[in-house]
């Protein structure tokens, strides 16, 4: 009898919340009708041709310099401002707190009603014996002192690790460090430091086949932030050396060189490679982008894979596993990584119109994003900039990208936070069925 009736309660649940997003839509939509009448038709016109000039405006600001980009960037506020002015002038500005509020019932009733708004990812897991002579190298200084900060070459040592400490002022080289350790017996890898040291190790660690164990000791964690891991007590990363279970993921390589998140080419690769941008990131950005964003400056790119040829792209981001598009709150984020593909997102901007356009989102004709197992990137010249992980790299072109499915076995403590699930897409016939059932 308890059974059936918290299954009752909760079917119920879920109706009333289909009825009240699904109701909820129909204030919306009615809502501005109701109280501007005609007039909110025209203020509606009139907000997107606002969004449309400012994205016009932040394009000419980012591409164009001097007395050019003061003007734009006046441009994209003033519109806006005109936008919020007509409203306020015919006495509707409150309209838009209130939609918005019905916009945010429409959502998280109709996730409620769906029931997949929450929940965590769960990648595959294997059971395996703790290891016996972990080596893990440690970069004091990643993270903002990290290493330090939480104890872990005290807290590994005491585990039966043997620990590395980076010195900063004496370069050392990882992929060395990890190969001797192997030959002196070791049977994992791990690195607390940033991505681009992960990945140095991990393919080291994929090449022999042991396992690789990720300290989430880096300043973004995004490689530790897709298999799970505390980003904000990176000890507990430890547990994995005494309670730990193996995923099975993908890696990428690029010509000779593993990646564990992505590489970049275009803009942000020919950015990062300026001897000015680690003194002021800021200012160098802004005095290369307008040469970068209208060809003066950098390569010319050709992007080849699942079919497609992309010709002078801006940018072009290749990942080891697609990233999520399409969700704000997801964007940076992967589902897995252990599809067995690569993600490529590609953004071609010429001119203010197609700035506009890129409001359109993943429907944008600028915005290309593709799977495959195999991506090549050419350019007009014999070497191209290219960021791998974070680090600034040349490569001889034309570059190939290619995914290695379930190359790295990753140690990871059998209790973590894990990979947060994505909020499920608005289905509205399933919300119309669940509004319209009795049982």
């Amino acid at each position: 009898m308890g059974g059936k009736a918290v299954g009752h309660r909760s079917s119920a649940t879920q109706r009333w919340a289909a009825r009240l997003a699904i109701a909820a839509v129909v204030a919306a939509v009615a809502f501005p009708l109701v109280a501007g009448g005609l007039k909110s038709l025209g203020l509606a016109a009139a907000a997107l041709a606002g969004l449309a000039v400012s994205a016009a405006g932040l394009w000419w600001a980012l591409s164009r310099k001097g007395l050019t980009r003061g003007l734009a960037v006046l441009l994209a506020v003033a519109a806006q401002a005109v936008v919020m002015g007509l409203f306020v002038a015919v006495g509707l500005f409150w309209t838009v707190f209130v939609m918005v509020a019905l916009l945010a019932v429409v959502s998280f009733a109709g996730w409620a009603a769906l029931g997949d708004a929450t929940g965590k990812a769960t990648p595959a897991e294997y059971r395996t014996p703790p290891p016996e002579r972990p080596f893990l190298i440690m970069n004091p200084h990643s993270g903002g002192g990290k290493v330090e900060r939480f104890g872990l070459k005290e807290q590994a040592e005491a585990l039966g690790a043997q620990v590395v400490l980076l010195d900063p002022a004496h370069p050392q080289d990882v992929v060395g460090l990890a190969r001797d350790a192997l030959a002196d017996g070791a049977d994992l890898l791990g690195v607390a430091g940033g991505d681009g040291t992960q990945a140095l190790v991990a393919g080291v660690a994929a090449e022999h086949g042991v396992p690789f164990m990720v300290i989430s000791a880096g300043t973004r964690n995004h490689f530790a932030l897709d298999l799970g891991l505390d980003r904000d007590d990176p000890s507990t990363s430890l547990e994995a050396l005494t309670d730990g279970v193996e995923l099975r993921v993908d890696l990428g390589r690029i010509a000779e060189r593993t990646f564990v998140n992505n590489v970049s080419f275009g803009a942000y690769a020919e950015v990062v490679q300026s001897p000015a941008y680690r003194d002021d990131k800021i200012r160098t950005t802004l005095a290369m982008l307008p040469d970068i964003l209208t060809h003066h400056l950098g390569s010319h790119l050709v992007v080849h894979g699942a079919g497609v040829r992309i010709t002078s792209p801006q940018g072009v981001l290749v990942s080891n596993n697609p990233y999520r598009v399409g969700d704000l709150a997801g964007l940076g984020l992967r589902d897995g990584l252990d599809a067995g593909v690569l993600g490529m997102l590609s953004i071609k901007v010429d001119n203010a119109v197609q700035a506009a356009d890129l409001l359109r989102g993943r429907y944008s004709s600028g915005l290309t994003a593709r799977t495959a197992r195999e991506f090549v990137v050419n350019a007009d010249r014999p070497e191209v900039q290219v960021g791998v992980d974070g680090e600034a790299l040349s490569f001889r072109t034309p570059v190939r990208c290619v995914i290695c499915p379930g190359a790295l076995r990753v140690r990871v403590p059998r209790h973590r936070p894990g990979v947060p699930r994505p909020k499920a897409r608005l289905d509205w016939r399933r919300l119309r069925d669940l509004a319209l059932s009795r049982e």
